[in-house]
């Protein structure tokens, strides 16, 4: 398949993808939802599905579990604290670093 035809036919079925995924509560849901717990999961779905895809990216983004294990640590205590996204993700990469450093300067 021509390199071109292909990225047609990408661009038009995410485009659709996105489409459905956007209409069909508008067309589900036609009255304003009342059920607590239906809004309660509504409202945490997009949080369990961005956990569920970042958290195992963070354990294989690194050399080794170990600062992995650092990194994501460092970041939850100062996600834990309600520190900035800029500051999280700063001393984060910077814990990775310092433990890949001390790995590899003590030979492990």
């Amino acid at each position: 398949m021509n390199n071109t035809v292909y990225l047609f036919w990408s661009v038009a079925v995410m485009a659709l993808v996105t489409y459905l995924i956007r209409m069909l509560p508008l067309a589900a849901f036609r009255r304003k939802i009342k059920s607590k717990f239906v809004m309660n999961f509504l409202y945490y779905v997009p949080y369990a599905v961005l956990s569920a895809m970042t958290i195992p990216a963070v354990f294989y983004s690194s050399n080794g579990i170990i600062s992995a294990i650092a990194g994501f640590v460092v970041a939850a205590v100062l996600a834990f604290f309600e520190r900035g996204l800029l500051t999280v993700a700063v001393c984060a990469c910077g814990s990775v670093f310092v433990t890949e450093l001390i790995i590899r300067l003590t030979g492990g």
